[in-house]
């Protein structure tokens, strides 16, 4: 259907392809400049909207490697995308871009350790972790994860001090079991209440 209304556009002499508009300057808070909001408030305000949790893993030439991520999002359903954000400090990042591949785990209410254990940064995160690769990218796929979602990176956007990577979903499936998932609420872990 884009095909064909493209060349109606063509056809009838309109441009087919739309300038982009200039990025806007970035523009980082001085040294003698006050932040517009104190940092421990903005966390201390943004800590009550809950959130689930996750576990973006990846598969590259020195094993396998992975950070925890609450910060993760569906997209869009066409084409299937999803979408976390990292720190730029991240020194899983790096090696999560250069394998070009990721696996989003959602956690189950009873993983806080395991969660734990990937947000310690320099640690061997996979000591003791059973995973297996995924079929499509053969990134890990954390043992006991109710979800998991298997995507190839297709962009990567700035956002202040942090990035947002988005992925294409190739592959994902979820336990049949109807287990309560890993909530973050105000710093700690949580879980539905009925």
């Amino acid at each position: 259907m884009a095909a064909t209304a493209v060349r109606h556009l063509r056809a009838a002499g309109s441009p087919t392809a739309v300038e982009p508009l200039p990025r806007p300057a970035l523009r980082a808070v001085r040294e003698d400049e006050r932040p517009p909001v104190d940092p421990a408030e903005f966390r201390r305000v943004l800590g009550h909207f809950a959130s689930g949790v996750t576990i973006v893993t990846a598969l590259d030439a020195d094993g396998p490697t992975g950070f925890a991520c609450q910060s993760f999002a569906s997209l869009s359903l066409d084409p299937p995308l999803v979408a976390f954000m990292v720190a730029r400090t991240s020194t899983t990042w790096p090696r999560i871009a250069a394998a070009g591949t990721f696996c989003v785990n959602v956690l189950g209410a009873g993983q806080g350790e395991l969660c734990r254990s990937f947000a310690v940064s320099g640690a061997d995160k996979f000591a003791g972790v059973e995973w297996e690769p995924t079929p499509a990218t053969a990134s890990p796929r954390l043992a006991g994860a109710p979800a998991w979602i298997d995507c190839t990176i297709t962009t990567v956007h700035t956002g202040g001090d942090h990035l947002i990577v988005v992925g294409r979903v190739e592959g994902l499936d979820a336990t049949e079991e109807d287990g309560d998932p890993l909530l973050f609420h105000r710093g700690r872990f949580g879980r539905f209440s009925a």
